[in-house]
């Protein structure tokens, strides 16, 4: 028996000398296995870098906590268990899950300072057993790095999709919005935009929006080419000091000296987001007493311009079935006005389609009297970004557009092999200036005939970067106050200056693909006791069967 005990001993010593060993080895190497089909746990090489440059606590409050149904359970551990990568590799980034609105004493203190942050709740109904309740939810979380935050949206806000697609969207793009925000608060501002001015471009409280947007993570400021009329090679080397220019639904004609200065920026590798209406068209102006406009080609100078790069965009309105919603007037009830929502098929409701990062998971995005984008053959890589849907079809113009048009009734005969119009596209390479073999419009000694490899982004819609007014000011770029739908505008033009400026690969993780296996709440439901038998039930068993196995075979040995 004392042999026995000693032989006991020395395993145990054994044992805890080995697992000392492995603890201080494991403090040297460091090694995380993702044994997941989709590798959803396993972090870009651009999140890594990210989360190993942050030297002092970064906290990330998320507040995604409560009685939740199923799916948003899903999304919750999804986050924390990402959280937990993150921690994993720099115990810098510290996270905590909480209930902003748990005690009740509080609940309408904080849910007005939510408000006022800009961080909208969510309602959703909870299911138990066929009984349905309503719960309110903050899908959201804030990271702070000293005397820096921002807020984190967790949920994809993807019109007319179930809840279930909305949390896989949501959970494919969690590594994106954490890596993102820890990136925006954690590195020091560098690269610079300028925003075009001088050529009847929108004013700055119809861009405020993004305008607040892109200064969390860029210097910006607005660039007049009024001075080009006298000193255009001055004004041409103060543009090349920036990174990006943002040209934003310009209504003027460019004057030849404009364009050289532009075309002399885009040679020498500057990028350029381009948001252009080729046809006058004005939502605002169709709330006449005839409820018509005429709408017409807008003529900017800049089509021998845009013909060079490698397109065209054409003085035509593009018409979907695929719209967003719009409400008018239709009668009176008593002293109140009665409205009705209709779909504007000269609003196109566009869903990318393609998986470039740019656009990959991105929600729906409104567009409003845009024009199809004409691709032409030339050296320059091009990638359309966005198009109208199969039912779509180009109006000409000058033509006359009415508000009673969204009570016609069309046939997919009318948009046979007409739709597919392409309405957002990137370009990539070396572009040739458009001055080659021409006499310039201003003598500059650095002119350059192809330069540099540059990017620029071509939008036919101005108004998909204006953002709605009400009596406080500038509204969320994307939301419509009328309707109340929130589209993904916002996330575009960002995804959009980001590819354009980004040299840290962090566009490229919005590419991961995430599978998750949700389960059926309908066959649940309809197999209640089954599954709670096979959840529940059947585990408790094998853990019961195991103990008295154990048990048994214990006191079997030591009782010889």
């Amino acid at each position: 028996m004392r042999a026995a005990k000693k032989q006991n001993l020395k395993q145990l010593v054994i044992i805890a000398i080995a697992l000392i060993v492995i603890n201080i080895i494991g403090n040297y190497f460091f090694k995380r296995f993702d044994l997941t089909e989709d590798k959803r746990y396993t972090l870009s090489e651009t999140s890594l870098n990210i989360i190993k440059s942050i030297d002092s606590p970064l906290i990330i409050d998320v507040f995604l906590e409560g009685n939740f149904p199923p799916e948003f359970k899903r999304l919750q551990d999804e986050t924390r268990q990402l959280l937990e990568e993150f921690s994993a590799y720099n115990s810098n980034i510290i996270f905590e899950f909480a209930n902003p609105i748990e005690k009740e004493e509080e609940r309408v203190a904080v849910m007005k300072q939510f408000y006022e942050r800009g961080l909208q709740p969510l309602n959703i109904t909870v299911e138990n057993k066929g009984k349905q309740s309503q719960e309110v939810v903050f899908p959201w979380a804030i990271a702070s790095y000293g005397d820096k935050s921002t807020k984190i949206s967790l949920l994809k806000n993807l019109m007319g999709a179930s809840t279930e697609q909305k949390v896989i969207s949501s959970v494919q793009h969690l590594e994106f919005a954490f890596a993102e925000a820890i990136n925006k608060i954690s590195k020091d501002k560098q690269k610079k935009i300028a925003v075009l001015k001088g050529n009847g471009e929108l004013e700055d409280k119809y861009i405020a929006d993004f305008l607040k947007t892109v200064k969390e993570s860029y210097y910006i400021g607005p660039f007049t080419l009024d001075s080009v009329a006298k000193q255009p090679t001055q004004t041409l080397e103060a543009l090349k000091k920036y990174d990006l220019v943002v040209i934003a639904k310009p209504t003027e004609v460019f004057t030849e000296e404009e364009k050289q200065v532009l075309d002399q920026y885009i040679i020498s590798g500057g990028k350029t987001l381009w948001l252009v209406d080729a046809v006058k068209a004005d939502m605002e102006e169709m709330f006449n007493e005839t409820g018509t406009i005429l709408a017409h080609q807008r003529d900017l100078g800049l089509n021998d311009m845009f013909f060079k790069y490698g397109f065209r965009i054409n003085p035509l309105l593009i018409k979907d079935e695929q719209a967003t919603p719009i409400k008018l007037a239709t009668g009176e009830q008593g002293s109140d006005t009665e409205y009705q929502q209709y779909f504007w098929k000269f609003a196109p409701f566009i869903y990318p389609a393609t998986p470039n990062p740019i656009v990959k998971n991105l929600e729906g995005i409104k567009f409003e009297f845009t024009s199809p984008i004409e691709l032409l053959n030339n050296k320059i890589n091009k990638t359309v970004l966005l198009s109208s849907s199969e039912y779509s079809k180009s109006v000409g113009t000058p033509s006359e557009v009415s508000l009673e048009s969204v009570t016609e009734e069309t046939t997919p005969e009318e948009y046979q092999g007409k739709g597919l119009l392409p309405v957002a596209v990137l370009f990539e390479g070396k572009f040739n200036s458009m001055y080659t073999n021409r006499i310039l419009p201003f003598k500059d000694n650095s002119y350059l005939a192809e330069g540099n490899a540059s990017k620029m982004i071509v939008v036919s819609d101005g108004d998909l970067i204006k953002n709605q007014l009400d009596q406080n000011g500038p509204l969320e770029l994307g939301f419509d106050k009328w309707t109340n739908n929130l589209y993904g505008n916002k996330e575009f033009l960002m995804n959009c200056v980001n590819y354009l400026l980004d040299d840290t690969g962090l566009i490229n993780i919005r590419s991961k693909d995430v599978k998750l296996p949700l389960l059926d709440k309908e066959r649940v439901y309809q197999n209640y006791t089954m599954a709670q038998v096979l959840t529940i039930g059947l585990p408790m068993l094998i853990l019961i069967v195991f103990g008295f196995l154990f048990t048994y075979l214990r006191k079997k040995m030591y009782t010889k």
